[in-house]
């Protein structure tokens, strides 16, 4: 079924309620007639997170309410910066509820696009850590935040800068995401459609309800399209670049007493990609006979596949709050080259595999001591298996590299690597009188893999309420990052010793854990009753900063290390909301620079790593200027419209030195229309039309330069999208 038999495209107005949660405290559940004298102050910004009152109406919607809010007093603000986007933002996104998790995230101050659906938080490349529900969910190969539906979003908090001691390991930003709830919801569902530009076809349904002590939420959706990856050209209309994608998400809730619930949750991905294709290219290397090859007709192909499932147990002993949970996730990565064109313009046909078994164990603990500390503390660990296979064909060669044979050979290369993670905290939150909060705290993190690393991090956050309305925070946080094991792929490099794919063997091919000091300092300031305005600046130290770059055709990333980097910025946030009118903007200014390359250096050119070990660069993610803003009306209650925007000074590409120029600014605007149709028998029909690259200006996110940087990769083009839901 092909999407032009549907009418053209989604969309709707950005989400303006997105807010600076400093200003906001924790949702709570819109079902709660539940008291909350202890939860969260709107009047001190939502700052401090103290424990909810004891339920005084014991029916299973209240239990869970107050279970919810629990839930947010095991995870601490104080001292973070912190941006919240609510389900109401995510609707009013250009493509509501079908927006892409990382498209989410754009619209929060400091994250900067990048190509293959990645995003950079504060100079860091990935380094993201996805909570849902309190539940760390370990990342996957191609990227956990391309495997979860926005549809199950309640509210996602982003959180950066100096962390408490509760959150550790993937340090750039914490994704903390809240799921919608069936208790909340009552019985219902939802099935819908988006169709549009680049024969864009999304259908998706969901379902949730309550029964008693039972809850749950069941949601998924399948796309198709025909622009699945970045365009490596200028042109409307990408070349083999077919995507089929079907997602699924799960929560489902047991209350087994008034103060304990077990819940199971659970998701599953599979997405398939067709390589796109630039055309004009020029083979480098003959095949047999064959001197000529059509570079617009390359066949390569790639599968990704991800589940996971926790089983968490949360609930109170005495005065005790605790979580516990246990979880898998399985990842696995699959490329298919288009054998004889890969050799005749590289000189290597990989066929690569990966694949990726975490097993997880987190618990999480809450005790208050008195009227002004609250005590956290917890364990988490995780046992992986990591598997790698490259299956590759190349040409014999000479010393310097010339092929010899237009007959290929074939070479086997693989690895199986097993890492152990352990860690715990323990923190201490301490209200001083009316004003002030500090917590402060100390993590031990424990990674093992080829060698065994590890740190002590101590923790420090300070929040002033100054006034009603203003509140500073400041704090420093010790960082220990290990590798990324599922990006972690060890080659026996003699192997391809004389042929057109061999690397001088230089130094350490192990990835090293990062350690780096943080700090961050911020304003947010409330203005009457509609503005909320912050300014929030960082700096953080590093040695050993992880990078991670594209080295061959495979779309995988792969990690390696600085010896050093400084990272710094400053970001700017404003939000507006007056009735029906609703506005956002944000600004971050950045730096991110690194020196001598120390790990894996047989995946660079001799002549880059020379001048990388005498000179700071930028890093290849780095952006100086970054900005994103949107508004939206609400004619009345039916109809909405709006506007919104991301712009960029440009990521880095090679100039007189590696990473030493930019690429050019871009402005992406997108427009849109919504509208709900109310029918007599068939009930209301929510529609949404969106515009995106409304200018329709073509811009360059890649141009294949810069140190780990693959193929060129272009923005979107115009787009229209139409959606249509139905809810039940």
């Amino acid at each position: 079924m092909k999407p032009s038999l549907l009418a053209a495209s989604l969309a709707i107005a950005l989400g303006t309620s997105a807010v600076h949660a400093t200003d906001v405290p924790p949702p709570t559940s819109a079902a709660t007639p539940v008291a909350a004298a202890n939860a969260d102050d709107p009047t001190d910004g939502g700052n401090r997170n103290r424990q909810p009152v004891k339920v005084q109406d014991l029916g299973a919607v209240s239990v869970s309410a107050a279970l919810d809010q629990a839930r947010n007093g095991l995870s601490p603000d104080t001292g973070s910066s912190q941006y919240v986007i609510d389900q109401k933002a995510i609707a009013q996104l250009p493509l509501g509820a079908s927006t892409p998790v990382n498209q989410v995230l754009l619209q929060a101050p400091g994250v900067v696009q990048d190509s293959y659906g990645g995003v950079h938080v504060r100079g860091d490349h990935a380094n993201l850590q996805y909570r849902i529900n309190g539940v760390i969910i370990p990342e996957s190969i191609g990227g956990f935040g391309q495997s979860l539906d926005a549809r199950t979003i309640r509210t996602v908090k982003l959180l950066d800068g100096a962390l408490p001691a509760q959150y550790g390991l993937r340090t750039a930003a914490v994704v903390d995401i809240t799921t919608r709830s069936g208790s909340e919801l009552g019985n219902g569902g939802s099935v819908g459609i988006t169709g549009g530009s680049n024969g864009t076809l999304n259908p998706n349904a969901s379902v949730w309800g309550s029964n008693e002590r039972w809850s749950w939420f069941l949601t998924g959706n399948y796309l198709e399209n025909d622009a699945g990856i970045e365009n490596p050209t200028p042109g409307k209309k990408p070349i083999h670049d077919h995507t089929n994608q079907a997602k699924g998400f799960g929560d489902i809730s047991y209350l087994i007493d008034n103060d304990t619930r077990l819940s199971f949750l659970f998701g599953v991905a599979n997405n398939r990609f067709q390589i796109p294709n630039q055309p004009g290219l020029q083979p480098q290397f003959g095949y047999l006979g064959q001197v000529g090859f059509d570079s617009a007709d390359l066949d390569g192909r790639q599968r990704e596949n991800t589940r996971f499932g926790v089983l968490a147990l949360q609930g109170k002993l005495g005065a005790t709050d605790y979580q516990v949970s246990v979880g898998q996730r399985y990842s696995s990565l699959a490329y298919s080259p288009d054998r004889i064109g890969e050799l005749m313009f590289n000189g290597v046909a990989s066929a690569v595999s990966r694949s990726n078994r975490a097993s997880t164990l987190q618990a999480d603990f809450a005790t208050p001591l008195g009227d002004r500390h609250t005590l956290r503390y917890g364990i988490y660990g995780s046992f992986e298996r990591a598997i790698s296979g490259n299956n590759a064909w190349v040409f014999p060669a000479d010393a310097g590299g010339n092929q010899t044979s237009t007959t290929p050979i074939n070479i086997l290369d693989g690895s199986r690597l097993v890492a152990k993670t352990w860690s715990a905290y323990v923190q201490d939150e301490w209200s001083i009188g009316d004003d002030w909060t500090l917590n402060y705290g100390l993590r031990g993190d424990r990674y093992q893999l080829v060698r065994s690393e590890s740190q002590l991090s101590p923790r420090l956050g300070l929040v002033w309420q100054a006034t009603g309305s203003t509140t500073v925070h400041a704090g420093y946080s010790r960082y220990f990052t290990p590798p990324a094991t599922e990006m972690i792929a060890s080659s026996n490099i003699a192997k391809f010793d004389g042929t057109t794919n061999a690397v001088s063997d230089m130094g350490n091919n192990t990835p090293l854990a990062e350690r780096s000091d943080y700090f961050d300092a911020g304003i947010s300031q409330n203005i009457g009753s509609a503005w909320t305005v912050g300014v929030d600046a960082y700096y953080r130290k590093v040695r050993r900063l992880q990078d991670e770059g594209q080295f061959g055709s495979a779309l995988v990333y792969s990690t390696f290390n600085y010896e050093a980097g400084r990272v710094k910025g400053v970001e700017f946030t404003a939000n507006y909301e007056q009735g029906p009118l609703s506005a956002w903007f944000n600004a971050s200014l950045g730096k991110a620079i690194g020196k001598r390359i120390v790990t894996s250096q047989y995946n660079f050119a001799p002549d880059d790593l020379a001048w990388v070990n005498n000179h700071w660069i930028f890093l290849d993610h780095d952006q100086k200027l970054t900005s994103s803003g949107g508004i939206h009306y609400a004619l009345n209650d039916s109809t909405g419209v709006g506007a919104d925007y991301l712009f960029g000074s440009g990521l880095r590409k090679d100039g007189d030195v590696p990473n030493g120029a930019s690429l050019p600014a871009y402005f992406q605007l997108n427009l849109n229309l919504s509208h709900d149709f109310a029918f007599d028998r068939f009930g209301k029909l929510h529609t949404q039309l969106a515009v995106l690259n409304v200018l329709d200006r073509t811009y360059e996110l890649r141009d294949g330069s810069g140190i780990g940087v693959g193929a060129p990769q272009f923005g979107p083009r115009r787009g229209v999208y139409l959606s249509l839901q139905k809810d039940f």
